[in-house]
C-alpha cells in the first residue's frame, strides 16, 4: 500500500514537473502580447496586461516594412498548398505502386526510399542549393516548393497502408472487370486510402509551414520571405530579443510573440479538422485488410 501510494506521488510529481516545463513557455507566449516592453520585463511574467496592448503590437506587427507580414504569410500559404499537392500527386501513386504493382528493381527504390528518410535535411541543403542553382532557381518561389515535393516519409505510409489493408482480391476483381489501373487507383484505392492521405498530407503541411533552413538557405530577397524566416528576419533587423532594443522600429519581444502565435495558428486549425482523419489513418495502417 505504501509502495502504491509513492508510486502514485512520483507519478503525480512527474506530472506536474512536465507541465510547468512545457506548459509555462506556451502561457507565456500567449501572454507576452497583452503586454508592453516594460510590463514585460518588470511584471509577474505570468500576468495578464491588456486587450489594447495587442492592439498596439498588431499595429507596430503589421506596419513593419508596409505589411511585409502579410506578405510573408501569402508566400507561407502558397508554398505550403503547392508543394503539398504535388507531394501528394507523386508520393500516393508511388505507394501504391510499390505495393500492388510489382515491377523489377521495385525492392531498391523502397529501400532507397528508407534511405532518404533517415538522412539529415541539413545534409541536404548543400547539393540542393548547388542543384537549384545550377538551373537558376535560387531566389525563387520554385527553390523552396520543389525540393518540399520530395515526400519519401508519404511513400512509404501509404506502402505500409496499401500492404496492410487493401487487400488484393479488391484489385483483382477490378482488373477482370476490364478496369485500367489508373481506374483502379482512382475509384477504388483513394476512397479506401482517405484517411491514410489526409495523415500524410497533415504531416507534410506541418514539415513546408515550418520549414526554415531551406527557405532561409534559398531566398534572399524579403518579399520571398515564408513567415517563418521572417520571424527570422524581425528578430535580427530590429533587435527585438537580444539586441538592446535600440532600434527606432516599434517592433519588441511582444510584436515578436504576436508573430510566433500567428505563424502556430494555421497548424493548429489544420489539426483540428484532420484529427479525425489522423486517428483513422494510425489505426487503419495497423490492420489486416
Amino acid at each position: 500500500m505504501l509502495s502504491l501510494r509513492a508510486g502514485r506521488l512520483g507519478r503525480n510529481i512527474l506530472f506536474i514537473a512536465a507541465i510547468l516545463f512545457f506548459g509555462v513557455p506556451i502561457i507565456w507566449l500567449l501572454l507576452a502580447p497583452t503586454k508592453s516592453l516594460n510590463q514585460l520585463d518588470f511584471n509577474f511574467p505570468l500576468s495578464f496586461g491588456s486587450f489594447g496592448q495587442i492592439g498596439i503590437a498588431a499595429n507596430n506587427l503589421f506596419g513593419y516594412g508596409g505589411g511585409l507580414i502579410w506578405t510573408w504569410m501569402l508566400n507561407s500559404v502558397w508554398y505550403t498548398v503547392l508543394s503539398v499537392v504535388l507531394a501528394l500527386v507523386t508520393s500516393v501513386p508511388a505507394g501504391y505502386a510499390l505495393a500492388k504493382l510489382p515491377f523489377r528493381g521495385s525492392n531498391t527504390i523502397l529501400f532507397v526510399t528508407l534511405v532518404t528518410m533517415i538522412v539529415p535535411a541539413a545534409a541536404l541543403i548543400l547539393p540542393l542549393y548547388l542543384e537549384m542553382s545550377a538551373v537558376g532557381l535560387t531566389n525563387t518561389p520554385w527553390s523552396v516548393i520543389l525540393p518540399l515535393t520530395f515526400y519519401p516519409f508519404g511513400v512509404y505510409m501509404i506502402y505500409l497502408f496499401t500492404i496492410n489493408s487493401i487487400p488484393s482480391s479488391i484489385i483483382e476483381a477490378a482488373r477482370l472487370d476490364g478496369a485500367s489501373e489508373f481506374g483502379i487507383m482512382m475509384r477504388i484505392f483513394l476512397p479506401l486510402a482517405r484517411p491514410a492521405v489526409v495523415m500524410i498530407a497533415f504531416f507534410a503541411i506541418v514539415g513546408s509551414w515550418n520549414s526554415f533552413f531551406l527557405p532561409f538557405i534559398m531566398l534572399t530577397s524579403q518579399n520571398l520571405a515564408t513567415l517563418q524566416t521572417g520571424l527570422q528576419i524581425l528578430v535580427s533587423s530590429t533587435g527585438a530579443i537580444g539586441g538592446g532594443n535600440l532600434s527606432n522600429i516599434p517592433i519588441r519581444a511582444p510584436e515578436v510573440a504576436l508573430a510566433a502565435i500567428i505563424s502556430i495558428l494555421p497548424i493548429l486549425l489544420v489539426f483540428i479538422f484532420a484529427q479525425r482523419y489522423l486517428a483513422a489513418g494510425q489505426s487503419a495502417g495497423a490492420e489486416k485488410g
